[in-house]
């Protein structure tokens, strides 16, 4: 299997994994920018959820991506036009 060659495909590939199927499902990773994931949410009540989660994820994505993994989360609404 060959590596994901960015930051944010290498979090892609493990995103499921490491966070777990339920949150996958309402939870996605868009970008991310200078060590700042930023993840899209399907609604306001699982942005807060994941907010009060961060350091949890933090630490499972440290533990499974090393030094690809980023330092820090942000939380936003997906949008309604995708």
């Amino acid at each position: 299997m060959v590596a994901p060659q960015t930051g944010l495909a290498a979090i892609q590939a493990a995103w499921a994994g490491t966070v777990g199927e339920q949150l996958a499902t309402v939870a996605t990773p868009v970008s991310e920018r200078a060590g700042t994931l930023t993840i899209e949410c399907s609604d306001s009540v699982w942005a807060q959820e994941l907010d009060l989660m961060q350091t949890q994820l933090l630490e499972r994505l440290a533990a499974e991506l090393g030094e690809r993994a980023p330092k820090a989360l942000k939380f936003r609404l997906k949008s309604s036009r995708s």
